[in-house]
């Protein structure tokens, strides 16, 4: 028995189809995974050398930015390394860098694209590293829960603030609106000026740190907040809901600091007597109940630099960062452990391996530019205007 080609019974593959195949991107998400060319064998001996050749040839042409949950292997090829927002600021302060590498996931490439100028070029290793939290919001979504709150009669009446852990679609949206983007650091005196705008806050795309932001920082309460749900009619909500809510929640969480739980608190302060729990407001509302302390991840940092030796700390964030710091303090008697016996990285960062950075650098250094992240005029234009407004910030 034979099969007829495909042409010939007229089969084209689905949207779908091609998106499972690595031969499109998904219009409705922001990760793509285009990869053109052969990745060098990540078994390559050779590896580390290619990747300082080709840095070297590229001399300040080329500007290596590396978020912190970044591998080792990427790290050490980073000019500079922070969060997503003082990356972006780092490139943006950079203006002869002609190509941006941006060791992370799409959305901070893009937040680079929008700060930077024009004739900068930011390029991202893998199109494949997106973010979970962050494709958990589409345009079409928030834009249906605009028209929800419309019909509701509140819309006029709420502001939206949305975490830099958001596409540019999202943060385009946000000021159209009169919103503000606001980080892990800020997000409080984010939601204090959002409140002197209006009555109410759409917080994007991750509850948990709407939710902490608001309890803790605000002293609101739990049943001052309420959760969008974007699958389903009307986000799950009824209209007095919405209009008796303070801080309408976007159900998105980040699936690394989802993960951890109040379970895990109490059993790493029963193996290690006198630990320190420091976790990450991404985390969920029980968890930074019982810690000990709460903050970003340049927080966690220098809180672990501050700490005295012979501390012990249990860290609720990701893997690659909380092992590079355990490392770094071991000398000076530091135990720092991860909060959770299961390990867990961030599978989409991750994806920015050595193989992927060789042959990025390789690539721009031959003159090939590749894997570009280029925001389109009008998105960046309100996207731009959201994040000026949180630069604003009193």
């Amino acid at each position: 028995m034979t099969t007829a080609p495909a042409q010939e019974l007229d089969v084209q593959p689905s949207p779908l189809a091609l998106l499972l195949l690595g031969r499109e991107a998904d219009p409705r998400s922001e990760r793509g995974v285009e990869c053109p060319g052969d990745l060098p064998s990540p078994s390559d001996p050779d590896l580390v050398a290619r990747a300082r050749a080709a840095k070297e040839k590229l001399g300040e042409k080329v500007f290596v930015l590396g978020h912190h949950y970044q591998r080792d292997e990427v790290i050490q090829f980073a000019d500079v390394t922070g969060d997503s927002f003082k990356l972006a600021r780092d490139a943006a302060a950079r203006p002869e860098a002609e190509y941006i590498v941006f060791c992370g996931v799409h959305f901070m490439a893009e937040s680079a694209d929008i700060l930077t100028t024009d004739d900068q070029k930011v390029v991202l290793p893998d199109l494949a590293a997106g973010c979970s939290m962050a494709d958990m919001a589409t345009a079409e979504q928030v834009a249906e829960c605009w028209d929800v709150l419309t019909e509701a009669g509140v819309a006029g009446q709420v502001v939206p603030v949305s975490y830099m852990n958001s596409s540019a679609d999202i943060k385009a949206f946000t000021g159209r609106h009169g919103g503000t983007i606001c980080t892990s650091s800020n997000a409080e005196r984010a939601l204090n000026w959002a409140f002197e705008q209006g009555e109410k806050v759409l917080f994007l795309p991750d509850q948990h740190l709407g939710r902490n932001t608001a309890v803790r920082d605000l002293g609101m309460s739990l049943e001052d907040c309420v959760l969008y749900n974007p699958h389903k009619p009307n986000g799950g909500l009824t209209v007095e809901e919405l209009r008796a809510a303070k801080m309408i929640l976007w159900r998105g969480h980040c699936s690394v600091h989802g993960r951890f739980s109040l379970e895990s608190v109490q059993d790493v302060r029963a193996r290690i007597p006198g630990v320190n729990v420091l976790v990450h407001p991404e985390c969920r509302h029980e968890v930074v109940a019982a810690a000990d302390q709460v903050g970003s991840t340049e927080y966690i940092i220098k809180a672990l630099e501050a700490a005295p030796a012979g501390s012990k700390w249990a860290i609720g964030t990701e893997l690659n960062l909380v092992r590079r710091l355990a490392n770094r303090f071991a000398p000076e008697g530091k135990e720092i452990v991860f909060l959770d016996r299961t390990v867990c990285f961030c599978s989409t960062m991750n994806r920015i391996d050595l193989p992927h950075l060789v042959w990025t650098l390789e690539s721009l250094a031959e003159g090939t530019l590749v894997n570009r992240i280029q925001v389109d005029p009008e998105t960046e234009k309100f996207a731009k205007l959201a994040l000026e407004r949180m630069l604003a910030l009193p």
